[in-house]
């Protein structure tokens, strides 16, 4: 061997490389390749096979979802598992082929060049499947409203217009009945609440006086109809999401110093979960991220249906924010440096970027004057991202350091911020020969 060369270390000598398909599966092991078809019992017998051989540990490729269920298998029987990027398993021009490809990643895993994807624990799995069945409901049921809209729309119906949200128990009392042929205006505007009827009756009135078409009464009732079903389905899924968290809580004990419940903010469609600030803080062994402005109980719960409580996996805060998605990218190459916008979308990271949104419309808060700065030098965009990444460090902070950590951080922050302000200040009254003087307050 030439002086200076070294040789690959073999890591994993008992390594197995699996390339999974719709119909077949092919599984390497040494230089032997089996193929298996993709049915149940021809799962179990790749399993027994990957035993019978004393395989410790596996590498496969994240194929859509094909993947879940051999997992799920094969970690049963104690072999570990790594389910790996498709980009990090990339075989070499000219050997295409689904044998080839198993042997490349078995022997790729072998010398440990493969990174295990994040797959959180077996009840994380099942507490994030609930949330985001709910989370298609949700979508579903936006779609419905539109429909709505648009019925009442072309009827010249203004209700809409009149009443911030349709779906509320005044809007729905009054398109229950219109469905079912009430069209009498006064009626109809009978039904709301009392607040309404004292500050806004003259107007609702004037709004139901409509030009009612079958069709588009219909179309109505077919959406009404379909709105109430999946908010049936959302129930449901609170119910199974509840009896998850209740499992996984069962013995822990209430945390000291139990911290308050934020307000329910029902446009968001919080989950109908009995205590549910109460399940997450067992969970959490008392670590609250919803304290902070822009993040809930519900944010908290669809983020840890997605990266679980223990967010020790991430070395450090900067692989987490990467990992979602929010870190800016940076490509080095010879004599060039520069940023480029990393064009990746994880949930995790959406999560935290629809919590932003909340930021930006909140008033008199560090992390409010953080993303109108960002927006004044780089654009809604930019900002929107920037802040997301602040969340993501506090959440991340929180449930590693503790909340006293986070809030000691937010303090520092705003008097440096109001110390750069008052000196930014101070430089421009010097330009205009002038000077600052403090106010007294009294």
């Amino acid at each position: 061997m030439a002086k200076g060369k070294r040789k690959l270390q073999m890591i994993h000598p008992n390594a197995a490389g699996i390339d999974i398909g719709s119909e077949k599966i092919f599984v390497a092991v040494e230089e032997e390749v089996k193929s298996f078809d993709t049915f149940t019992n021809s799962f179990s017998n790749a399993v027994n096979y990957l035993v019978e051989k004393k395989v410790q540990t596996v590498a496969m490729e994240a194929t859509g979802v094909y993947w879940v269920t051999l997992y799920d298998m094969i970690e049963k029987v104690g072999i570990e598992v790594y389910v790996v990027n498709g980009r990090d398993v990339k075989n070499v021009p000219g050997r295409k082929s689904d044998v080839a490809d198993c042997q490349w990643i078995q022997q790729l895993h072998s010398y440990g060049l493969l990174r295990a994807s994040f797959i959180p624990e077996e009840n994380i799995r099942q507490l994030r499947s609930y949330i985001r069945l709910r989370s298609d409901h949700i979508s579903k049921l936006s779609e419905q409203i539109q429909h709505m809209q648009k019925a009442l729309v072309l009827m010249n119906i203004k209700l809409h217009n009149v009443i911030s949200d349709i779906t509320g128990v005044s809007g729905m009392k009054i398109l229950r009945a219109i469905i079912q042929g009430e069209e009498d205006p006064i009626k109809l505007t009978e039904m709301c609440d009392h607040q309404i009827l004292k500050k806004k009756k003259e107007s609702v009135i004037e709004s139901l006086k409509g030009n009612y078409k079958q069709e588009e009464l219909f179309a109505l009732r077919q959406a009404v109809e379909i709105y109430d079903f999946y908010e049936k389905k959302m129930e449901e899924c609170d119910k199974a999401i509840e009896k998850v968290l209740q499992e996984m809580t069962a013995e822990k004990n209430t945390p000291e110093n139990l911290s308050t419940p934020k307000r329910v903010n029902h446009n968001s469609h919080p989950p109908q979960i009995d205590d549910l600030h109460l399940l997450l803080m067992k969970l959490t062994d008392g670590k609250d991220p919803s304290q902070i402005t822009g993040l809930s109980d519900y944010v908290m719960l669809q983020e840890i249906s997605e990266v679980g409580v223990d967010l020790s996996k991430w070395k450090t805060v900067k692989h987490y924010t990467s990992w979602l998605g929010l870190a800016p990218s940076k490509h080095s190459s010879g004599k060039s440096n520069k940023k480029r916008r990393l064009y990746r979308n994880t949930r995790a990271g959406q999560i935290f970027k629809l919590a932003a949104f909340a930021i930006a419309n909140s008033k008199h808060h560090a992390l409010s004057g953080f993303y109108k700065r960002i927006k004044a030098k780089r654009g809604s965009y930019i900002a929107i991202k920037a802040t997301a990444r602040k969340l993501a460090v506090i959440f991340y902070n929180i449930m590693t350091k503790g909340f006293n950590y986070v809030e000691q951080g937010l303090i520092k922050y705003q008097q440096t911020y109001e110390e750069h302000l008052r000196q930014r200040l101070e430089k421009q009254a010097k330009k205009l020969g002038l000077s600052l003087v403090p106010s007294v307050v009294h």
